[in-house]
């Protein structure tokens, strides 16, 4: 059964930065076989999209997170990356990893069928 498992959340002054990363590990997982997606859930709002990277390696970013953050992968080491530049406060929330359904990925929550447990993020202004 595969697992997904982020780090490297934590409290940040705005302005600052920080990388998230998702390992993938269990079963038969082969991360190049699938897009894989970063969203996050601030308290007392919906999930939204943030970021996400196909099997090919293009990517597509949430408006609110364009130019300031940058989604990679590693295929070798079955991880993703989240890279958080010019934090804000309004990007305080928990950012979960996703395991798309196919090499192909959008910023559909709908397209996604693994998660991990998340981790949090908190910006201070």
């Amino acid at each position: 059964q595969v697992q997904l498992v982020e780090s490297g959340g934590g409290l940040v002054q705005a302005g600052g930065s920080l990388r998230l990363s998702c390992a993938a590990s269990g079963g038969t997982f082969s991360m190049s076989l699938h897009g894989m997606g970063w969203f996050r859930q601030a308290p007392g709002k919906e999930r939204e999209a943030v970021a996400t990277i196909r099997s090919d390696s293009t990517t597509d970013y949430a408006d609110s997170v364009k130019g300031r953050f940058t989604i990679s992968r590693d295929n070798a080491k079955n991880t993703v990356y989240l890279q958080m530049n010019s934090l804000k406060p309004e990007d305080t929330a928990v950012y979960y990893c996703a395991r798309g359904r196919s090499y192909y990925t959008s910023l559909s929550s709908t397209e996604y069928y693994t998660w991990g447990q998340g981790t949090q993020v908190t910006v201070s202004s």
